[in-house]
């Protein structure tokens, strides 16, 4: 977010990628926190209304999970930064449905790409468009010579079983 040609960059390409892939969306919805600066972006790109999830409703005030105008059955595109297991962008996914909305899908800015996140998805009937992934960003890497290719089979193997190696 404090580089304004990157930060245009996601936000035009988050928006065209939005538009041609799910071209009826009428509302975008952040995934607090991360997700509420790009969506606020892509709204506003788009010209359409934005909303916010938080993880859970807050336990003061009016205990809202969504903030924000949602109307029944609005069509509603979710926002986050980075996909990994897909809980937590999958948890505002189902406050939404919960709430009423028809979700058409969710964008990201990059996704490790895991298996668990995919069944997720799939198992929750989610599309995820992402503008990056795990898989891409190596072979960038490895095309580029910022790492070198003894490297590749590591960096693989941690994408196996990422949790294996915070032991």
């Amino acid at each position: 977010m404090s580089y304004p040609e990157i930060r245009t960059w996601l936000k035009n390409t988050l928006a065209a990628g939005i538009s041609q892939t799910f071209p009826n969306v009428e509302i975008i919805a952040g995934v607090a926190t991360a997700g509420i600066p790009h969506g606020a972006l892509v709204a506003e790109a788009l010209n359409l209304p934005f909303i916010y999830v938080r993880s859970e409703a807050k336990k003061h005030g009016l205990s809202n999970q969504i903030e924000g105008k949602l109307p029944e059955g609005a069509k509603v595109m979710v926002i986050e930064d980075l996909v990994s297991t897909g809980g937590s962008s999958l948890t505002a996914v189902n406050a939404l449905r919960n709430a009423g909305a028809q979700v058409e899908g969710m964008a990201a800015l990059f996704t490790y790409a895991f298996d668990a996140a995919d069944d997720a998805f799939k198992n929750a009937d989610c599309k995820l468009y992402t503008l990056s992934d795990y898989p891409s960003l190596i072979q960038y890497a490895l095309a580029n010579n910022i790492i070198p290719k003894e490297t590749e089979s590591l960096l693989g193997e941690w994408r196996k079983n990422p949790g294996a190696w915070m032991q």
